[in-house]
């Protein structure tokens, strides 16, 4: 089987296909409708290979138009909750995730690991903490998240320094932290103690606090995490008074995974 680096040379790599999905990632909160010619530079396609996808993903229902403007349809929804529905802890986790929210009175979010980002595959939200809109499907560095931190505690030692050496690491806010070995000690902590809580290193305002919901293997397949806004005293709070009961939440999700 080819390397990820030369499979695009192979025969079995199909480049419309890679193309027309580089198309529709261009779509974003920010561009969510573009021209024909916004999309070329975006992509870095040419116009003509741009309209022909464009017209396929149109008739496909994927696209619409109009004037000169294209926009994802509702139809995008299905690519995402193909995979959604495909993940038995959705189902297993909400009304577990709801009941954790309500007793605290905090939103509670549940993620994988994708690439270098965390991906939201279930929210319960009480009030709005950060800038922008999180809810399923929703990405965010996993180097600064206290979820994404949780989810790398699982890597071994190697595959960690082979993904923090390729990560985009910035500083978000000025309290984030950036050093890369700095990154590896808090990871490296995070196997045993079982939790991570993160202050305003993603946006300013937002605390976060983080566990493992492990599968039948003991793999760290998700991390649950309820969000909070800084104030005096969040951190006694979350580790005093939120952790025990995260820590609950995240073992019977656990529990009922295993029991699926």
């Amino acid at each position: 089987m080819s390397s990820p680096d030369d499979f695009n040379q192979g025969a079995d790599y199909v480049q419309s296909l890679h193309r027309g999905l580089e198309v529709i990632r261009a779509f974003n909160s920010e561009r969510p409708a573009m021209t024909l010619s916004e999309l070329a530079e975006c992509t870095g396609l040419s116009r003509a290979v741009v309209r022909r996808l464009l017209l396929t993903l149109q008739y496909l229902g994927y696209v619409t138009s109009r004037g000169r403007l294209f926009s994802l349809s509702p139809r995008i929804l299905e690519l995402g909750f193909a995979y959604l529905g495909s993940l038995p802890v959705t189902e297993l986790a909400q009304p577990l995730m709801q009941a954790l929210s309500d007793q605290v009175g905090e939103s509670c979010s549940l993620s994988v690991l994708d690439g270098f980002d965390i991906v939201y595959v279930q929210r319960v939200a009480v009030r709005k903490v950060m800038t922008v809109s999180l809810g399923t499907g929703a990405r965010l560095p996993a180097y600064c998240a206290s979820m994404g931190r949780v989810l790398l505690s699982d890597l071994g030692d190697a595959e960690l320094d082979e993904w923090l050496a390729a990560a985009p690491i910035e500083a978000r806010t000025p309290f984030t932290i950036t050093e890369r070995e700095r990154l590896r000690e808090i990871i490296t902590a995070v196997r045993t103690q079982e939790y991570c809580y993160v202050e305003q290193e993603l946006e300013l305002g937002l605390c976060s606090l983080s566990v493992p919901v492990r599968d039948g293997s003991g793999r760290v397949a998700y991390a649950l995490n309820i969000g909070l806004p800084y104030g005096e005293g969040v951190r006694q709070r979350a580790l005093a008074e939120l952790l025990p009961e995260l820590t609950a939440t995240a073992a019977a999700i656990g529990r009922n995974l295993r029991g699926h």
